[in-house]
């Protein structure tokens, strides 16, 4: 018969994997130069996953976007 202590790690151990799995996940396809300016874009960024263009790049086209949203 299982104690408090294994049932309660047992349901910690659930608890653990079903976290895990609801996660986010980023399966999109990085590319390794900017779209828009061809630079290669550095390794730790597309690690994140789905980049596409170079921090300059991509903060151009932030900073253009908001501005025709008029924020």
């Amino acid at each position: 018969m299982a104690d408090y202590a294994d049932i309660a790690e047992q349901l910690s151990e659930e608890q653990l994997q079903q976290s895990l799995a609801n996660r986010a996940q980023f399966t999109a396809h990085s590319y390794y130069e900017c779209e828009d300016c061809g630079v290669e874009i550095p390794e730790q960024r597309s690690k994140i996953g789905g980049v596409t263009r170079c921090t300059e790049c991509q903060t151009c086209f932030e900073a253009q976007h908001k501005h025709l949203r008029g924020i």
